[in-house]
């Protein structure tokens, strides 16, 4: 089956993407015009990929580029900065979709690409070819070994420091990223949960992962206090099977209650090695951060959003996209914190 990067047809609606797709070079709030962090940073020396010494590196600007591995069949979209050369090793940010959403309507909500392009990173944003695009979260499973390969074709056609390689996503990709964050901490420095910070059954990596999360508490979605949300229940059913997830799951799916988002969080702050109360400061408007106290190099935070809905803080498209979403936060910028933060937890061995 051949990769298709095409609009969302999830729970945001075509005609809604395709009235927003201007709107997609607007740069996230609080984003400077120019860049530059130093990938050396933090104490950890560059560690360069196999892919520096391609004889011809890729081109910068953007492309989609098809990948079977593990099983699967995906592709992904690959946003390179300006100044990439193919000789300096440059990070990485790992960028996953929501549910039933593309990567290239992920590209257009975050704008980590445009972000990346003058902070001098490279943005990857993956997609598997199924009908319901809806990420498999199993810690053995197919989308696992996925995005396994998928690493390792990074590491081969890129020039890209491998002490420097970090996962962030939104919403189901959230689930996902704290599912990847649990099975391949050997490769992944640090991680970025976006509406949806999980605590995975069973998870034990091989070393502490740096997380940073930012959620709403009036996310219709996923919400802050556990379950699943009544907007949930009309999403597709991820089976093919043109059922809404309601109908799959039954009528009272939306009572259940699972782990509150601060009960996630506290799940990985307890797995770092943290101290157990974390402490609040008001940030901006509506916006909290709620820290832990954690051992050099593994921090824990969460960017709580008052009356925030399944939004991605800073996002011209999340906050174009209000009657589905709920309210977005323009005081900060996810990509701005998000990147502060992984700039200041490489890996550390």
């Amino acid at each position: 089956m051949g990769m298709r990067f095409r609009p969302t047809h999830g729970h945001l609606a075509l005609a809604v993407l395709g009235a927003l797709a201007a709107l997609a070079s607007v740069a996230p709030a609080g984003s400077p015009a120019t860049a530059a962090t130093s990938p050396a940073t933090a104490g950890v020396p560059v560690r360069p990929s196999s892919g520096c010494a391609l004889a011809t590196p890729v081109a910068p600007g953007t492309s989609n580029q098809l990948l079977a591995a593990g099983g699967d069949e995906g592709g992904y979209v690959r946003e390179v900065p300006p100044s990439y050369t193919g000789r300096e090793p440059l990070p990485v940010v790992i960028d996953l979709h929501g549910w039933g959403e593309a990567a290239s309507f992920q590209a257009q909500l975050s704008q980590l690409g445009t972000y990346g392009a003058t902070h001098r990173f490279i943005t990857i944003t993956p997609q598997v070819a199924e009908p319901a695009l809806v990420w498999r979260l199993g810690l053995r499973g197919k989308d696992v070994a996925f995005a396994a390969g998928l690493l390792r074709t990074i590491d081969r056609t890129l020039c890209v420091d491998r002490n420097r390689l970090f996962v962030t996503g939104y919403s189901f990709g959230a689930f996902f990223a704290s599912t990847l964050a649990c099975v391949d901490a050997g490769q992944i420095a640090a991680v970025a949960a976006v509406a949806g910070i999980q605590n995975p059954a069973g998870c034990h990596p091989s070393r502490p992962v740096p997380v940073v999360a930012f959620h709403g508490t009036a996310d219709p979605f996923v919400p802050y206090l556990g379950g699943v949300g009544t907007a949930a229940l009309k999403l597709a059913a991820p089976d093919g099977s043109h059922r809404t997830l309601g109908q799959v799951l039954g009528k009272n799916a939306a009572k259940v209650k699972g782990p509150t988002i601060p009960e996630n969080t506290a799940s990985w702050a307890k797995r770092n090695g943290c101290a157990p109360a974390p402490t609040d400061r008001s940030v901006a408007p509506r916006v909290t951060l709620i820290a832990y106290a954690c051992p050099h190099g593994r921090d824990v935070e969460l960017y709580r959003v008052t009356g925030g809905g399944h939004a991605w803080p800073g996002s011209a498209i999340s906050r174009a996209i209000a009657p589905a979403v709920g309210y977005t936060t323009m005081a900060i910028s996810a990509d701005q914190i998000m990147w502060d933060f992984f700039v200041a937890h490489p890996l550390r061995r």
